[in-house]
């Protein structure tokens, strides 16, 4: 039996066949494996590719760049069921052209209601004592305008007052005691004396005070009154100025009913008729009222034919010398795009909208311009011929378009 040498060094890096295949095999493994923690790992740990695959998922769902937002814009549109429908009252009809009357523009100035205002003058010469109203204040008939004083008047008023008392005693003594002649001859100068001082501008009351001693004496002065209700538009006067007979010292208009004349050419005219209906504009305010005249002479000038419109002015807004925008409604027939006045409806942002069926039980609304209203019509621009309008229950529409958070318009 051999021994093994003692000196001999062993080599660990000689394998067997067998573990060199077992070594080989390993490796293999772990280059297979070891690429997909590595990527795994990137992608947990790298901030730029995290945004840049938000950015990715981002632009998939928003290809247009407007996401949700988009969506609301060109939403607006609410559902309804038939039933609701039913319930709210709500009907639709498809938009048809309809004919109804022309309007005629036209400018016009404002102008005093000529029927409806008074001028107040003396009429003998006078002595302006005290100013009892000012410009703009308002006064009702019979308040006291103005004291004035009149050596006239004073004679006129003592005159009065002696023939008053001489009648009265003639009356008394009656015609058995007195001559005919001279009952009559006491009784009209008991009547002149007093048409005099009217005549001078006393009023049958003021006459009544001064004959019963209630109210001054034969001292010459007098009140003028005012002749109507209305507002003081021109009091042009000094207190202690001495005036003529028919110098005007106020004017007195009542502008709750005030005239507007549109300056029409006269083909145009000839399509007005008296109480046609028509509107006054003054910036954004609109006033109803009606044609009540046309002039028959034209304009020298301008060769148009001035038409008088009547409006009601109850907050006085319309003042003489004005200049306005007049529609007025002529004979004449046009095919326009109308609705009941109810089916627009005024948005938050002062836009007008109707509300139309998109689809079966799908509405949204639709900015349009209302051109004019007439008898509880509005006629409208900004929509197309067969869309299918609310023309019932639109306040409802617009609620259910409100409480979706949508915008109650759709531009």
């Amino acid at each position: 039996m051999k021994c093994k040498n003692p000196n001999r060094h062993t080599d660990f890096t000689e394998k067997s066949p067998m573990d060199t295949l077992k070594l080989m095999a390993l490796c293999l493994c772990l280059t297979a494996v070891t690429p997909t923690y590595a990527q795994h790992d990137h992608d947990d740990h790298d901030p730029a590719a995290e945004q840049q695959g938000e950015a990715d998922d981002h632009d998939d769902g928003d290809e247009d760049g407007h996401g949700d937002h988009n969506e609301e814009e060109e939403g607006g549109a609410v559902d309804i069921s038939v039933e609701q429908q039913r319930v709210a009252g709500i009907v639709v009809e498809p938009l048809q052209a309809r004919s109804l009357a022309a309007e005629i523009s036209a400018p016009g100035e404002v102008k005093l209601n000529a029927y409806l205002t008074r001028k107040v003058a003396p009429r003998i010469t006078a002595q302006i004592m005290q100013r009892h109203v000012r410009l703009g204040e308002h006064v009702i008939t019979g308040q006291p305008l103005v004291t004035l004083s009149s050596v006239k008047m004073a004679e006129a008023q003592g005159a009065l007052q002696v023939a008053e008392r001489e009648w009265r005693r003639v009356e008394a003594l009656g015609k058995s005691t007195v001559s005919e002649r001279r009952f009559t001859q006491v009784q009209v100068a008991q009547q002149q004396a007093r048409s005099r001082v009217g005549a001078y501008g006393m009023t049958a009351g003021q006459i009544t005070a001064l004959l019963a001693g209630n109210k001054g004496s034969a001292d010459g002065t007098f009140q003028l009154l005012a002749p109507q209700d209305g507002t003081v538009i021109r009091d042009d006067f000094i207190e202690g100025e001495y005036v003529e007979p028919g110098r005007e010292l106020f004017e007195i208009s009542d502008e709750s009913l005030i005239w507007v004349e549109a300056n029409l050419t006269p083909e145009e005219a000839l399509g007005v008729k008296s109480d046609s209906r028509a509107r006054v504009r003054v910036g954004d305010t609109w006033f109803e009222g009606r044609v009540i005249q046309a002039h028959h002479v034209l304009d020298e000038i301008t060769r148009t034919l001035a038409v008088r419109i009547e409006v009601a002015n109850p907050d006085e807004q319309l003042h003489p010398g004005l200049f306005v925008d007049t529609r007025i409604v002529g004979s004449d027939l046009v095919d326009v795009f109308a609705v009941p006045e109810d089916a627009v409806l005024q948005s938050p942002d002062g836009d007008w909208a109707v509300f139309i069926e998109e689809a079966p039980g799908k509405f949204e609304s639709l900015e349009v311009e209302v051109v004019r209203t007439l008898n509880g019509v509005a006629v409208i621009e900004g929509v197309s011929s067969g869309t299918r309008v609310v023309i019932e229950g639109a306040f409802f529409v617009q609620s259910e378009i409100a409480k979706s958070g949508f915008s109650v318009h759709n531009h």
